[in-house]
């Protein structure tokens, strides 16, 4: 493995190789039992990349806003070895929701991508020396060599603990109801935190398969220990066109398709929920239009239907881009949305860090993937956990305005954190 210590991205990318092929549903199989045991993984529907082993892995003291295009640089910069024009090398990466803080990103040894109607592909990367070996491997072999998934002890034993208590979490979204009735800001998201414990390490590959089976409408991933299920998507780019989908105004789910429908209906009624949801549009909308002036918004939002909440969403279409801007780039300017931070951004940001008492990590920052062209899509790390052997941290926020009831708020905390709970506590 190399690491970019002093060194910068030519360098580093110079040194590496790569190829690429077409792989039959055995090889992908292999790769994909390898990564969800403790590679790196994104799914969703029609859309799947597996990587496995560390070819490259690249630190950023100063975080990735200041060089949002270097991701997808490091891998055009590496020289390929005859595959076929559209393998284009990935990575994935977890970005921290300050993306001004410390941040990494590795790039594997071999990634697997798979597309709805396409055949799987593999992109095998290393030095000069190691790449024939790193695309040699014998996958279904190590597969079969590794003890069974159903040998792995499974936690059954849990300890939570919040680490703000609920009549204080009440309390500052009451204090932060004052400061919006103040004029300090108009939008503020504040989030809780809560830490599971249990008797023996989570196992990825049990995580996983229970997040793509209990939310399949969302982003499912595990990247280096932080895993969860998204439904939100910041910016999907490809070529010059870039689509995203926030969300902002949730609901309770009943379990009953009429009750449901009628909560639905009162969701886009509601002027509170709807004017916490045109704050988030209105920022991307004005953001996009860094880009281009061809920014398409519908009139109104749609339901969002995931398992045990409904959300306001919006899918914004903008055309035009310059091909050469990297998806990063576009995503670093999208960020923080008031989706999970508040307007205006500069004044929530920085009541969020006077008053919300946590620190959010990974929790609400940019998670996706990006290929050497700049093409890729970037989700909000939001119905997620950071894992560490049996520790997991998880969140959940909610958007404060002027008329938000305190208790309400809570409630839904509790509604959201269920996402990941259902995951994790299987006692």
């Amino acid at each position: 493995m190399n690491t970019a210590a002093g060194l910068g991205p030519f360098e580093m990318s110079s040194s590496l190789f790569m190829q690429s092929r077409w792989v039959d549903q055995d090889y992908l199989l292999s790769v994909r039992t390898l990564a969800y045991r403790s590679g790196c993984v994104i799914e969703r529907d029609g859309f799947s990349v597996f990587t496995i082993g560390c070819a490259l892995e690249f630190e950023l003291p100063s975080g990735i806003a200041n060089e949002p295009s270097l991701v997808s640089t490091i891998l055009k910069g590496i020289e390929s070895r005859s595959q076929p024009s559209e393998h284009r090398p990935v990575a994935l990466a977890a970005f921290p929701y300050d993306l001004d803080s410390r941040a990494a990103f590795t790039v594997a040894e071999i990634t697997v991508v798979e597309r709805a109607g396409n055949a799987p592909y593999a992109v095998f990367m290393g030095t000069q020396e190691a790449l024939e070996e790193i695309s040699e491997r014998d996958l279904m072999g190590e597969v079969a060599r590794r003890p069974s998934l159903e040998d792995s002890k499974s936690p059954e034993h849990f300890h939570l603990d919040p680490v703000i208590g609920h009549e204080q979490f009440r309390a500052k979204v009451a204090a932060a109801v004052v400061a919006i009735d103040q004029a300090i800001v108009q939008k503020v998201v504040l989030a809780r935190e809560v830490v599971v414990v249990a008797d023996r390490p989570f196992l990825q590959h049990e995580l996983f398969g229970r997040l793509r089976a209990l939310h399949p409408s969302c982003l499912s991933f595990a990247i280096h220990g932080f895993v969860g299920a998204t439904p939100e998507l910041l910016v999907r780019k490809t070529g010059s066109e870039s689509a995203s989908t926030p969300l902002a105004g949730t609901m309770a789910r009943s379990g009953d398709p009429e009750e449901d429908r009628k909560l639905a209906d009162a969701l886009m009624a509601s002027s509170k929920e709807r004017r916490e949801h045109q704050y988030v549009v209105e920022a991307i909308y004005e953001n996009l239009r860094s880009f281009t002036n061809q920014v398409l918004v519908p009139d109104e939002p749609h339901i969002l239907e995931l398992r045990n909440v409904v959300h306001l969403a919006t899918t914004i279409i903008a055309t035009q881009i310059d091909p050469v801007v990297a998806s990063l780039e576009v995503a670093c300017k999208l960020h923080p949305s008031p989706a999970i931070c508040g307007t205006p951004r500069a004044t929530a940001k920085q009541y969020i860090e006077d008053h919300e008492g946590l620190s959010r990590d990974l929790y609400a920052g940019l998670v996706g993937f990006t290929d050497s062209s700049g093409d890729g899509e970037w989700w909000i790390g939001i119905r997620s956990a950071m894992i560490v052997e049996n520790t997991a941290r998880i969140f959940a926020g909610v958007g404060i305005v002027a008329d938000s009831d305190p208790a309400a708020e809570f409630a839904e905390t509790q509604l959201k954190l269920q996402a990941m709970l259902a995951v994790l506590v299987r006692p």
